[in-house]
C-alpha cells in the first residue's frame, strides 16, 4: 500500500441529475456485486450525493474496528428511526454505550441458553398447525415462528395469529419505508400526504399501540415476569434514572423487528437449499435424529449440532440478510489510499462480499463443509453476517440459537419439498428475502414409512 492517498474512482453508468440510482433501483444485487470490480473503494452518486462503496474486507473490518470512532451509523440508520426514538441498534456515541451496557445482560450465555426452551416451545406449538401434504408459504411461516419466539423472550407471552400477523405487516412496511428513503435522491417527498406515508403512519401507530399495551400490562403485575422486558422496567442508567415509557417502546419494537426478520429469512433460505440438495438433507436428518433422539432441542443439544450450525453458517454467508450497510464519516477518514472528507457516506455489501469469488471459492454453491475447520477459512472481514467491534449486532448469540434451533426441530419433524415449476429469486429490501417460497411438508414419519414399502 503506497502512502498517496487519492480520491475514489466513479463507477461506470452515471447519469446526470440521478447518477447511480437507476441501476441501484432496477437490480441492487447485480449492481453492488458489479462495483467489487472497480477497486477496494469506489464512489458512485445517488441523486448529487456522493456515496463511497467499500469492497475490500480489509477496509470493511478498519470501519468497523479501528477507525470505528470516526463514524456514524449513517443514512439507512436514520432513516429507520421511523420507528421511533433512538434505540440501540440506531443510538450513536455516549447514548449508544449506555444503553449497550443496559441490555447486554439480555444476552450473555447463560441467559440465552435459558432462552432455548422457551424457542423450543414456541416453536413446537407453531409447527402444530402444519399438516402433511400441506403447501406452505414458508417465509410467512418461518417470520411467524421468529415473532413468536421473540415475542415470548420479551413478553413471556406469544399474540395470537390474526394480531401477530398485523404486527408483521406493520414492521414490514416501516422496514420497507425505511429502504425507500435511504436510496432517494431527495427527501422531501417524505412530509407529503400520499397513501406510503399515510401506511406507514399507520404502521407505526399500530406497533407502538401494541407494544404499549403489553407494557402497560406489566406494570400493573411487577416481578411476575422474567423476560427482557421486565429487564427494561428494571434498568437503571449510570444516574439512577430508569428508561421512560418511550424509551422503553422504542427499545422493545426495535428488538421486535431486528429479531424477528433476519432469522425468519434465514431460515426460509435455510430450507429451500436443503430442499435443493437432498443429500445434504439426508445427512441434516441423520444428525438430529442421532442427537436429538426424537426429544426437543435444548441448550445441551446446541454444542452437538456440527452440521445444523454450518448450515446456518453457510446460508447466512450465501444468502446473506443484509444488501447494504451505512456509515458516515465524522472526520475526515482515509482508508487504503482513499481519503474521504467528513460527512462522506459509506456503504458496503455484505451479501456481495459473501459471494466474491476472490474470497470464497465457487462462491455460489452452498456448501456447508466449507466451515468444516480443516477447510481454507476466508481472511478477517470476509465474513460478517452481524458486523464486528463494539457496534456489531448485540443480539448475535441470541440469533445463532435461534436458528440452530429452529432448523433441528423442523428437520427433525418435517421435510419441506419444492414446488415443482417454481422460480426463486433474491428481492433486495431491508433484507434479502425470497420472492415466493412454497413448499410441501411432509411429515417426517409418513415419509420415513414410504421409502421403507
Amino acid at each position: 500500500m503506497t502512502a498517496d492517498t487519492t480520491t475514489p474512482p466513479h463507477a461506470p453508468g452515471r447519469l446526470p441529475v440521478v447518477g447511480h440510482v437507476v441501476p441501484l433501483l432496477r437490480d441492487r444485487l447485480a449492481f453492488m456485486q458489479r462495483l467489487r470490480d472497480h477497486g477496494d473503494v469506489v464512489q458512485i452518486r445517488v441523486g448529487p450525493r456522493p456515496v463511497f462503496v467499500v469492497n475490500s474486507p480489509e477496509l470493511v473490518w478498519e470501519v468497523l474496528t479501528a477507525q470505528s470512532a470516526n463514524f456514524s451509523k449513517g443514512r439507512l440508520f436514520d432513516k429507520l428511526r421511523l420507528f421511533g426514538g433512538s434505540p440501540l441498534p440506531i443510538a450513536e456515541g455516549r447514548q449508544h454505550l449506555q444503553r449497550r451496557r443496559l441490555m447486554q445482560p439480555a444476552f450473555h450465555r447463560e441467559r440465552i441458553d435459558s432462552y432455548v426452551d422457551t424457542m423450543s416451545t414456541t416453536a413446537q406449538d407453531a409447527l402444530r398447525a402444519w399438516g402433511d401434504g400441506a403447501r406452505l408459504d414458508v417465509l410467512h411461516e418461518m417470520q411467524l415462528m421468529t415473532q413468536g419466539i421473540v415475542m415470548s423472550v420479551l413478553f413471556s407471552t406469544t399474540p395470537d395469529r390474526g394480531p401477530a400477523q398485523a404486527i408483521m405487516n406493520g414492521v414490514d412496511t416501516v422496514f420497507q419505508a425505511a429502504i425507500r428513503r435511504a436510496v432517494a435522491p431527495v427527501s422531501g417527498w417524505e412530509r407529503l400526504p400520499l397513501p406510503g406515508n399515510r401506511r406507514l403512519r399507520a404502521a407505526n401507530a399500530l406497533l407502538r399501540r401494541t407494544v404499549s399495551d403489553l407494557v402497560t400490562t406489566r406494570r400493573a403485575d411487577p416481578g411476575a415476569h422474567d423476560d427482557i422486558v421486565s429487564l427494561l422496567l428494571e434498568a437503571r442508567d449510570e444516574d439512577g434514572r430508569p428508561l421512560d415509557d418511550d424509551e422503553i417502546l422504542s427499545e422493545i419494537t426495535a428488538l421486535l423487528a431486528a429479531g424477528s426478520e433476519t432469522t425468519a429469512v434465514t431460515m426460509a433460505w435455510l430450507f429451500h437449499e436443503l430442499g435443493r440438495n437432498p443429500g445434504l438433507e439426508e445427512r441434516l436428518h441423520r444428525e438430529v435424529d442421532a442427537v436429538l433422539a426424537g426429544g426437543r432441542p435444548t441448550a445441551d443439544h446446541l454444542p452437538r449440532l456440527d452440521l445444523t450450525r454450518r448450515l446456518v453458517t453457510e446460508t447466512l454467508r450465501l444468502h446473506n440478510p443484509a444488501w447494504i450497510v451505512t456509515r458516515q464519516a465524522t472526520v475526515p477518514v482515509r482508508l487504503g489510499t482513499a481519503l474521504l472528507p467528513a460527512g462522506a457516506d459509506l456503504v458496503w455489501s455484505p451479501y456481495a462480499l459473501h459471494r466474491d469469488p476472490e474470497l470464497y471459492p465457487d462462491p455460489l454453491r452452498f456448501d456447508p463443509d466449507r466451515w468444516l475447520p480443516e477447510r481454507p477459512q476466508p481472511p478477517r472481514g470476509a465474513y460478517i453476517p452481524f458486523g464486528a467491534g463494539k457496534r456489531m449486532c448485540i443480539g448475535d448469540g441470541f440469533t445463532w440459537a435461534e436458528a440452530t434451533v429452529l432448523t433441528a426441530l423442523i428437520a427433525s419433524r418435517w421435510t419441506l419439498r419444492p414446488v415443482p415449476g417454481t422460480t426463486v429469486r433474491p428481492v433486495p429490501a431491508i433484507t434479502v428475502h425470497p420472492s415466493s417460497l412454497h413448499m410441501i411438508a411432509e411429515a417426517r414419519g409418513h415419509a420415513a414409512a414410504r421409502e421403507a414399502a
